[in-house]
C-alpha cells in the first residue's frame, strides 16, 4: 500500500480510503459483526484512512467505528464530517459555530477518542458566512481537537473564497477536499480539480465507483440488484446506465483481463493516476467486494491503457474552456 501526503499538511494517508456509510445501515448496509471484520481486513492490508460522517445510520457508523478502534487509534486516520441535520431544532444542521461545537462533541463521544484528525463540511453553507466556519474549525485545532480540516460538495469559488478569506483573517487552511468523482462522473475536472491543485486541497473521492456501476457486475439488459445504491437511488441509476458507460464497462472489462484485475480495481486505478487526487473512498459490505476494490492498489496502469479509459469517458470542455485551449494553442 502506497502512502501519500494529503494536501499541504504533513498527514500521510494510504492510497485508498475506506469509507463506512453502509456500516450499521439496514436498507443496503451490513451488521457491526461484517464491519468489524472489514475494517481488520482493510487494516491488514494496509489502509490507515478511514472516513464516516455523523449521519451516517444516524450516527451508529462512528459508534461501530469507536468500539473497532479501541487498542488501535494510533495506527488510523479517522476523518468525520458535520453539517446535515442531527435534530430538529433550527440550529441542528450547517457549518456554523453551535452546530459545529456541538457535533464534534458528539462525534467525539460516538468515536471514542479525544480528536479527529480530519473534520470536513459535508456541504457548503449558504447561509452561514464562510469566516465563522473557519474561525470555529481553527479554534477546533488550536484546542487539539481536530488536527485538519477539509471540505466535501464546494463549489469552485466556494474553495477559492475560503482560501483567500483565511489568507486574509490569518486563520487555518482546507488541506482537502472531498467530492463526487469517477469515470462516470467527471465534471469537478472543469473548474474544481484545477482550483485544487493550484490551491494544494488533496481530493479525496467519493462513490469512486459510481455507486457500484463501475464494480462491472451489470449489462445493458439487467436491472440493479434490490439492496443496492442504485436500486435505491434511481436518478443516479437513471444517469449512469446509458449506452456510452456501458461501453465504457467493456473497456475497463478487456483491460482488466489484459492485467488480471478486477473491473472495480481497473476504474479506481485510473483514479488514482489522475495529477492531484490522494485516496479515492472505497466502500464494501462483504470481504469480497473489499477486496476487489483493495485490488488497485500496488500497481499502475500503463499509459496506453489510461489514455484509452480517458478518451472513453471525458466529458465535454465546454465554455470557455475548449475557447482557451484553442486560443492558447
Amino acid at each position: 500500500m502506497e502512502y501519500r501526503k494529503l494536501g499541504k499538511s504533513g498527514l500521510r494517508v494510504s492510497e485508498v480510503c475506506f469509507g463506512t456509510m453502509t456500516f450499521g445501515n439496514q436498507n443496503w448496509g451490513c451488521d457491526e459483526d461484517v464491519s468489524r471484520s472489514i475494517l481488520d481486513r482493510a487494516l491488514d492490508a494496509g489502509v490507515n484512512f478511514i472516513d464516516t460522517a455523523d449521519i451516517y445510520a444516524s450516527g451508529a457508523s462512528e459508534e461501530i467505528i469507536g468500539r473497532w478502534m479501541k487498542g488501535k487509534r494510533d495506527q488510523v486516520v479517522i476523518a468525520t464530517k458535520v453539517f446535515f441535520p442531527t435534530g430538529p431544532g433550527p440550529n441542528d444542521r450547517g457549518a456554523g459555530r453551535v452546530h459545529v461545537r456541538r457535533a464534534i462533541e458528539e462525534s467525539l463521544r460516538r468515536l471514542g477518542t479525544d480528536h479527529v484528525d480530519l473534520y470536513q463540511i459535508h456541504c457548503w453553507d449558504a447561509r452561514t458566512p464562510i469566516e465563522e466556519t473557519l474561525s470555529v474549525f481553527t479554534d477546533l485545532v488550536r484546542e487539539g481537537k481536530i488536527r485538519y480540516f477539509g471540505c466535501s460538495n464546494f463549489a469552485a469559488w466556494h474553495i477559492e473564497k475560503a482560501v483567500r478569506v483565511a489568507e486574509r483573517e490569518h486563520l487555518e487552511q482546507f488541506v482537502s477536499l472531498q467530492p463526487q468523482y469517477s469515470l462516470v462522473m467527471r465534471d469537478i475536472e472543469r473548474e474544481i480539480l484545477p482550483v485544487c491543485r493550484e490551491e494544494g486541497l488533496g481530493i479525496i473521492p467519493w462513490s469512486p465507483l459510481g455507486s457500484g456501476f463501475l464494480a462491472g457486475k451489470l449489462d445493458r439488459a439487467s436491472k440493479p440488484p434490490t439492496g443496492t445504491r442504485l436500486a435505491s437511488w434511481e436518478d443516479t441509476a437513471a444517469r449512469h446506465m446509458t449506452p456510452r458507460n456501458f461501453d465504457l464497462l467493456d473497456l475497463l472489462r478487456a483491460i482488466g483481463g489484459e492485467h488480471d484485475r478486477p473491473v472495480a480495481a481497473v476504474a479506481l486505478r485510473w483514479l488514482l493516476q489522475v495529477p492531484g487526487v490522494t485516496s479515492p473512498i472505497i466502500g464494501a459490505r462483504t470481504l469480497v467486494q473489499l477486496d476487489q476494490n483493495l485490488a488497485c492498489a500496488d500497481w499502475a496502469l500503463p499509459e496506453d491503457a489510461w489514455k484509452r479509459i480517458d478518451e472513453a469517458s471525458r466529458v465535454p470542455e465546454g465554455y470557455p474552456y475548449q475557447f482557451i485551449r484553442n486560443m492558447s494553442g
